[in-house]
């Protein structure tokens, strides 16, 4: 590497948790002696040396890492013209993370702009090819630069960050928390993570908590700095109370929320290597033996080892073994699983174990971290009390959060949907008549068929709001067998005949704005479902005026309509 980039030194800054309030990576940010990084690149850039002088400061960071044995996986920063230039280009890297002791897979290479002068077809190439080679890949300056939705859909991408830029508009903007929102839906649609960074307040913080985000880079937490120990940071794990994030699909813990950086040793590591790195390392977690292409082969747990190897005569019995000798085969989960699947491969496992690390790994059955189970036992608690607390007792439904954020997520995405307000015609009289037994009854009854709707139509989502109010989003082709469902069973109320009304709003792209705006515009079209004798079913359009009686004893046979016409 020339002077130039010789002469750059390195900070680095934390990446955090927001579930568990602990630091799950570094990332190395360079610091050139004069002038900024995006001069030096642009330097190398015209001189044609850029992958070259990337590829040297991220070898450079590494080396940099190392002095401080922090044992986390660190974020190496790349442009996308190095990402796409030839493998031959990242021999220096693989050599500085080979004298350091660093497996590719405990770094994430940070892909950046500008993306527009190489090839989207060139940068995947080359993309496949770093996680070919072990490396973890990420997406870095979402909503601030180049990069083409086509690439987003199809790079090999652990991880995405998100600029600042969009966070800068949070709370109070909506656009920004559409943006956020959208991101959020595609990742857990992808199987990826989203990075929010430059959290510089605790509105942004509280904000992208609860619109759901697990990870979280910027000042407000630590800045770069030259050191890298910031055990006396207290990141707040769980929201304050009336912070909580309400239940829903983009917030359900899965796997990766708990993952932690693994200590690991080679499979024919002896007792006193294990030892040793236990010794190097704080905190609870054990070592993890891999194979060549870094498969866990056995596990280690920190106290048990400890107990063996301590006690009378356990360093000359122990010490030039093989390790393996002391350890139980690895509790081993995917990534990509849920928390309540960790719990349970752990209870149906050996009882005496339920305190070891659960080794997590990715598809190719790589060790890519740990999770500690007590850490998902209380992540799952929160989880399961957030959501406790937002269901309705009578039906178990969620309230009407559930489908306002499923309708806002819509709306940003610019997805058709429709929105239904259900309700229980005259359901004071069935109280006053049948009793309120039964009138509980009827209304259990309504929530058991609309939850079975909910699971056998996957883009269903259903609230009850209250009473005999429920709330329907959904996709436009689901509506007609909701419909069905819900108006072709014969209801009653301890014998009584019961007829229930159905509002549906059919919403297009861009034809409404707001969560607030659909629930203003089924208003007056549940009044007409309820003039409508006998069970009804009514549609209307936010563009037009226009309603159509599709189910009620006013509908002659010739006014059916399908939907998606007139009647």
């Amino acid at each position: 590497m020339r002077e130039s980039s010789r002469s750059v030194r390195f900070a680095f800054q934390p990446l955090y948790s927001l579930h568990t309030g602990g630091v799950v990576a570094l990332e190395a940010l360079a610091r050139p002696g004069r002038g900024s990084v995006a001069e030096l690149l642009d330097r190398a850039r015209r001189e044609q040396r850029l992958p070259e002088v990337d590829v040297a400061l991220a070898a450079e960071a590494a080396r940099a890492e190392a002095d401080h044995e922090t044992l986390l996986p660190l974020h190496l920063n790349l442009t996308a013209t190095t990402a796409a230039a030839p493998g031959a280009v990242f021999d220096p890297l693989l050599d500085a993370l080979a004298s350091v002791g660093r497996r590719p897979r405990e770094v994430v290479l940070e892909i950046g702009p500008p993306f527009a002068p190489v090839w989207p077809e060139q940068l995947l190439a080359g993309m496949h090819r770093l996680a070919e080679l072990g490396f973890r890949l990420a997406l870095d300056g979402l909503g601030r630069a180049d990069l083409p939705f086509s690439l987003l859909a199809a790079a090999p991408a652990d991880l995405l960050k998100l600029d600042r830029t969009v966070l800068g508009g949070l709370p109070a903007d909506p656009a920004s928390v559409a943006v956020v929102e959208s991101l959020l839906h595609f990742a857990a649609r992808s199987g990826t993570r989203l990075v929010a960074t430059g959290i510089e307040t605790e509105a942004q913080l509280t904000a992208v908590r609860k619109l759901g985000v697990r990870i979280a880079q910027g000042n407000l937490f630590a800045p770069a700095a030259d050191g890298v120990s910031w055990t006396h940071l207290l990141t707040p794990a769980t929201p304050e109370p009336g912070e909580l994030p309400g239940p829903g699909p983009l917030t359900a813990p899965r796997v990766r929320d708990f993952l932690r950086p693994a200590s690991t040793l080679p499979a024919d590591a002896t007792c006193d290597d294990v030892r040793t790195a236990l010794a190097a390392v704080d905190g609870p977690s054990g070592i993890v033996g891999v194979d060549e292409h870094h498969r866990p082969q056995w596990s280690v747990d920190r106290t048990r080892f400890l107990v063996s190897v301590t006690g009378p005569y356990g360093h000359a019995l122990h010490a030039k073994r093989p390790a393996a000798r002391l350890a139980d085969p690895p509790h081993v989960i995917s990534a990509d699983a849920g928390a309540l699947e960790l719990l349970e491969l752990v209870t149906d496992a050996d009882w005496s174990r339920t305190g070891d690390d659960v080794v997590v790994v990715d598809e190719r059955g790589r060790c890519v971290g740990v999770v500690l189970v007590t850490e998902v036992v209380r992540g799952v608690a929160e989880a399961k009390v957030e959501e406790a607390a937002a269901l309705n007792p009578l039906t178990r439904l969620p309230g009407s959060e559930t489908v306002a954020r499923d309708i806002d997520r819509r709306i940003a995405c610019r997805e058709p949907f429709v929105t239904a307000w259900l309700d229980v015609d005259s359901f004071k009289a069935v109280n006053d008549n049948a009793g309120f037994a039964a009138g509980d009854d009827l209304i259990r009854a309504l929530g058991r068929t609309l939850t079975d709707l909910s699971s056998r139509l996957k883009r269903t989502t259903v609230s009850h709001v209250g009473g005999d109010d429920f709330l329907i989003a959904c996709d436009v082709d689901e509506i007609g067998t909701i419909a069905t469902a819900l108006l072709d069973t014969p209801w009653s109320a301890d014998g009584m005949p019961v007829t229930v009304s159905l509002a549906t709003l059919v919403c297009a792209t861009a034809t409404i704005s707001s969560y607030r705006e659909a629930s203003r515009r089924l208003a007056p079209l549940k009044k007409r479902a309820k003039a409508v004798p006998g069970s009804s079913w009514v549609l209307g359009r936010p563009d037009t005026e226009h309603v159509e009686i599709l189910r009620g004893r006013r509908l002659f046979p010739e006014q059916r309509a399908p939907l998606g016409h007139s009647a």
